[in-house]
């Protein structure tokens, strides 16, 4: 008779064979070892490495403070940047939280406050008001440029630490004034510049400065995008101090710096605007920028409202090259290094693992407030880079390259 073969029939091999694990005996289960249990040192959970050595570890797990212990921002502005990006940061951020909202639109700022339980609620004109509020340690501003200026003194004087986003000012008179009134008021006073925090941005810049692929020699920053209708703030010079090159050229022109870690020297320029474009009777529509630096290293910059979206930076050097895709982008950046593999070429992608760079940045300012650190992106950074680019705007408007005399400004900047 044929053996039925619709059921698989199993054998005794012995303990520990193909057939599976053998199975302790009831009550002689013993618990997990402290590898899978982990431990507590100074208030946080630790695991050590379970992975074998062909496998990256693990990152340290998160580590946030109990809410009544971060630092409470105040969100100036409900904007699409607030609104789309900065508050939903803080759903990953573990030294800060918001407890507050300023904003020129009561509707709005009671359905965003309802939406993420916040409870204090102001207007502009409300802000000396921060004041009486102990919950708030810090404000964020995220309006219109030409508004930081007077906001930041009013949270100065209400004697709140200020994240300002960038451009910090419209000019670099403005910026000067606001470093003042913070030193004044002795408040600390940050320029979000995002992409100094996202750890590709970073990594690409320990790279350059490590040396490892010899010395930089020709750096080229795009960040472009198309404009749409007319009557937005950004086309309008009293709020947005500029067009294109404040916008999002400055991106290039802070990242250029922050990979070499040195500031420029000479620089050239020339703005296109298209004929017969309202929108542009104020502000720049494209703008292209050169840099020359005092190592020997040129970057070329530009920038333009009227391009498809490209937000890249290479950096050609000695021994290599890296290109780091979408760059200044909120998302989505991807690290190649291109170099010498014995007589073949290499191409090598990094990766990091993204990390929400606004929320990055908003623990960076969180964590000088409460241990007493000067922020990576001061003030003075932010004038920096408004006195570069008066400088852009000068040789543009004369067609002519324009000297940089950093000694009759004051010294750079770099932490």
């Amino acid at each position: 008779m044929a053996a039925d073969t619709s059921h698989p029939v199993f054998t005794q091999q012995g303990p520990g064979t193909a057939q599976g694990p053998t199975l302790p005996a009831s009550g002689a289960i013993r618990p997990p070892s402290e590898l899978d249990r982990g431990r507590v040192e100074n208030g946080q959970v630790l695991f050590d490495n379970w992975k074998g050595m062909a496998d990256k570890p693990d990152p340290a797990l998160p580590a946030p403070l109990p809410p009544a212990q971060r630092v409470g921002f105040a969100i100036v502005g409900l904007g699409r940047l607030a609104l789309g990006e900065i508050l939903p940061a803080f759903n990953e951020c573990k030294l800060a939280r918001p407890v507050a909202l300023v904003s020129g639109s009561p509707e709005k700022a009671r359905t965003v406050a309802a939406q993420y339980g916040i409870e204090a609620v102001y207007g502009y004109d409300e802000m000396n008001r921060l004041a009486e509020n102990a919950q708030v340690q810090a404000v964020y501003l995220v309006t219109p440029n030409g508004l930081h200026a007077e906001q930041l003194r009013a949270a100065a004087k209400a004697g709140k630490h200020v994240l300002s986003e960038k451009p910090m000012a419209n000019n670099a008179e403005q910026a000067r004034q606001m470093i003042a009134d913070c030193e004044q008021a002795a408040v600390k006073l940050m320029v979000a510049y995002r992409c100094q925090y996202e750890v590709f941005n970073r990594e690409a810049a320990r790279l350059v400065q490590s040396g490892e692929l010899g010395r930089a020699r020709v750096i080229e920053a795009s960040n472009t995008q198309v404009q749409g209708p007319a009557g937005q703030w950004r086309l309008n010079a009293a709020l947005a101090g500029g067009g294109a090159l404040p916008d999002i050229g400055l991106y290039c022109l802070n990242g250029v710096r922050a990979m070499l870690g040195e500031d420029p020297i000479e620089l050239y320029a020339q703005v296109v605007n298209p004929q017969g474009d309202p929108r542009y009777t104020q502000v720049e529509e494209t703008i292209s920028f050169m840099l020359r630096f005092p190592s020997g290293a040129i970057a070329n910059c530009s920038t333009s409202y009227g391009a498809h979206e490209s937000k890249d930076l290479r950096i050609h050097l000695e021994l290599g090259k890296l290109d780091l895709e979408n760059a200044f982008a909120y998302r989505g950046q991807r690290l190649r290094i291109a170099h010498r593999h014995g007589s073949a070429e290499a191409v090598d992608e990094l990766r990091l693992g993204a990390k929400n760079q606004f929320a990055l940045e908003i623990d960076h300012f969180a964590d000088c407030i409460l241990n007493g650190k000067s922020p990576r992106t001061p003030g003075e950074e932010g004038l920096q880079d408004h006195l570069l680019m008066e400088a852009i705007y000068c040789s543009a408007r004369e067609n002519r390259p324009v000297a940089i005399d950093w000694a009759s400004e004051h010294s750079p900047v770099r932490q």
